[in-house]
């Protein structure tokens, strides 16, 4: 067996290793930061460069086993050591990565929904408010014409009362004509018709200004 070849696989895994480590170096920091497409790269240098390495370890495996040293058994162990610590690195920070990658992708939909959520929340709150003014505009315009309904029809009574009254002094001042006497009930009559004439005229003026504040309300 030559020296050299052995020797050569040494230097050969070293380099390696040394590569390697540069490459795990440089995944950390890209693992540590956010995320930006780049790790695909890094990720098939590494896997590239494992691969050469266990590739070199079985070389030097086949050499150990054709008749190498205790000291060269020794050598290859190390050497396979390390490969195994390097390859459980790369798969801990790639599985690490991948967990943050769905974890911000997570985060990406959720604030996405939000404001999805937001939109639509301050579209039916806007929507909600306009019904409940129109509904409090019907409210109030119900109430008004109730209350107009009410006022037309005391003004009504009210009327009909006056013609009732108009016709019944009418008659009394045709009996008044015969019977003097009756002078101070035609007096109590027409007092009467002076307050039912008073009344009637406050009430056509709370009429005429609840019409009035109807129309403004509109």
């Amino acid at each position: 067996m030559e020296a050299s070849s052995w020797d050569a696989l040494r230097k050969q895994a070293r380099r390696l290793e040394a590569q390697l480590d540069d490459q795990m170096i440089a995944y950390r920091k890209l693992v540590s930061m956010k995320s930006d497409g780049s790790e695909n790269d890094i990720e098939s240098d590494i896997e590239r460069s494992l691969k050469q390495l266990q590739q070199v370890n079985s070389q030097m495996q086949t050499w150990v086993s054709s008749g190498g040293s205790e000291v060269l058994s020794h050598t290859l162990t190390r050497h396979m050591e390390i490969l195994q610590d390097l390859t459980q690195e790369f798969y801990r920070l790639r599985s690490s990565l991948r967990v943050k990658q769905q974890h911000a992708s997570l985060l990406d939909l959720r604030d996405f929904d939000r404001a999805k959520f937001d939109v639509e929340e301050a579209s039916d709150s806007a929507d909600q408010a306009l019904l409940r003014e129109q509904a409090a505009i019907s409210r109030s315009t119900g109430q008004m014409d109730n209350v107009i309904s009410q006022a037309q029809v005391t003004l009504g009574c009210l009327m009909t009362q006056r013609s009732t009254f108009g016709g019944i002094t009418s008659k009394i001042s045709n009996v008044s004509s015969r019977l003097p006497t009756i002078n101070h009930v035609l007096s109590s009559i027409r007092r009467k018709k002076s307050m039912d004439t008073i009344i009637l005229s406050l009430v056509a003026s709370v009429c005429a200004f609840l019409i009035f504040i109807y129309w403004l309300s509109k």
